[in-house]
């Protein structure tokens, strides 16, 4: 009868979470996801959108300001159209903003769920040891680290998914925490359970949704400090078009030419608010409560 509870247990769980009213995506979160949708195909398709190049530009066609003759968003110093970067751009920033996110949650859900099962010694000395990359904050540990590496998206992933793994790792151990004395979990140890099977079978699908909802915020942060890494000279190198290194390369014609700025300013925001909006929107979709790292 036990083994039976165990085979089932996990299954109501996900079963009690849609029973009753039907949820809904909120309509901000629908939004967002379209934006996300639009910048992920602009991304794809840049070289469809534009037959300019990112790289390469026209010295007499610099600093012409938006709106001009085969130039929507206008040229930088080095008159390349800023439109073709910006599109261009959204590959390396979203991928420097996902894939950080998605290696530190594969590795702070496994800090997480090891912490969150095993014995108080083991529990408080992993958590102890994530602790202490809170001793730094987040933004200077990442320069350091890449500082220390080297300039190069292979490094700016690096150094943003270092930073990650603590707060993922803590929402993974909290939610694995509420589900360790589970009655189905007792039901799991007294079949005979082994370890792996109570972390991957009966603790992992429960905790997913918590984990992915805050993992979808976090890629808002991580695509801001990616840009942050680039804006210093410690991330993307040019002349490769990102949406950091655009800002740092325009700022010397803030006070002639401000409107250049716009555009890969307001790129970052947009994405960020877009996935933040979007986790927040699935963690009430999936009825998860909100967790602060």
């Amino acid at each position: 009868m036990a083994t039976m509870d165990v085979a089932v247990a996990p299954r109501l769980r996900r079963r009690a979470r849609t029973s009753g009213t039907r949820r809904r995506l909120p309509l901000p979160s629908k939004i967002a996801a379209a934006v996300i949708a639009l910048l992920l195909l602009a991304a794809v398709f840049a070289p469809l959108l534009t037959s300019q190049s990112p790289t390469v530009g026209v010295l007499g066609d610099r600093l012409l300001a938006p709106g001009s003759s085969g130039h929507l968003l206008g040229t930088d110093g080095q008159g390349r159209d800023i439109f073709t970067r910006l599109v261009y751009g959204a590959r390396p920033s979203l991928l420097t903003g996902m894939i950080p996110v998605a290696v530190a949650g594969l590795i702070g859900t496994a800090f997480g769920l090891i912490a969150g099962l095993g014995k108080p010694l083991l529990h408080s000395s992993v958590m102890r040891f994530l602790d202490v990359f809170y001793a730094f904050p987040a933004v200077l540990l990442a320069i350091a680290i890449a500082a220390a590496l080297g300039s190069g998206s292979s490094n700016a992933i690096i150094a943003l998914s270092v930073i990650l793994i603590p707060p993922i790792a803590r929402v993974s151990e909290a939610e694995t925490g509420r589900l360790r004395n589970a009655d189905f979990m007792e039901a799991a140890r007294a079949s005979g359970s082994s370890w792996s099977a109570l972390a991957f079978r009966q603790v992992l699908p429960n905790i997913a949704p918590a984990v992915v909802v805050y993992c979808t915020a976090l890629i808002g942060l991580s695509i801001v400090y990616s840009a942050g890494l680039s804006y210093l000279g410690l991330g993307i190198a040019p002349p490769t078009a990102e949406w950091g290194l655009m800002i740092s390369d325009l700022q010397q014609y803030m006070f002639t030419t401000p409107s250049l700025l716009i555009a890969p300013a307001l790129a970052i925001v947009v994405a960020s608010v877009a996935f933040n909006v979007l986790g927040d929107g699935l963690g009430n979709y999936l009825n998860v409560r909100s967790e602060i790292a």
